[in-house]
């Protein structure tokens, strides 16, 4: 979905689109835009499909101005969303976005090199399975559950320059709980 007076990228020329490049392969063509281009990013069920992320938010991280944001939607991986659409190759959770940012590379070098620091990430679960719940026991069973999140927001900021690859330097993201109403059913439909 092209969203106007943005820089709308897909890989197929479809209507709307600006710029047609695979994200797949940034590894080995990057994306066609000069460093500190951008001020915000937005990859709605995109990252769950990419077999290769970290080069992907590289290249995000270059084209990025210091401070730029980035918000990704996913499927949860504690949920069915994530696991039975073929085209889904991992699962994303709580932890996941810590790896888009350098501190977490103390242990290793993998060769990643952008630096995005993840800021809020929003749980997205049914008001109905939660309600009445603490914060903590919410918490719980988003751990522990399967089914509990519909989606999951991730809000991450361009660290440039980019961090030292050190522990003592991870920041936990904010969490946040969206209590959303049940899907609507059509007449017909299971419900």
């Amino acid at each position: 979905m092209a969203i106007p007076g943005w820089v709308n990228l897909d890989i197929a020329a479809l209507p709307g689109v600006d710029v047609v490049a695979d994200i797949e392969r940034c590894a080995e063509a990057g994306l066609p835009f000069a460093a500190d281009a951008f001020d915000g990013f937005l990859m709605s069920h995109v990252v769950e499909h990419i077999r290769n992320v970290l080069p992907l938010m590289t290249e995000l991280h270059r084209i990025a101005r210091p401070g730029a944001s980035l918000m990704i939607r996913v499927p949860f991986g504690g949920s069915d969303d994530a696991w039975e659409d073929p085209t889904h190759v991992r699962p994303y959770f709580l932890n996941s976005f810590g790896y888009f940012s350098q501190p977490f590379y103390w242990r290793a070098d993998y060769g990643y090199r952008g630096d995005w620091q993840p800021e809020r990430i929003t749980l997205r679960i049914a008001a109905a399975l939660v309600d009445g719940l603490t914060p903590q026991a919410v918490m719980e069973k988003v751990q522990t559950g399967r089914n509990v999140v519909r989606e999951m927001v991730a809000e991450l900021v361009a660290v440039k320059p980019v961090r030292a690859a050190d522990a003592a330097l991870q920041r936990a993201p904010r969490y946040i709980i969206d209590r959303i109403a049940p899907p609507a059913t059509s007449p017909g439909s299971p419900g």
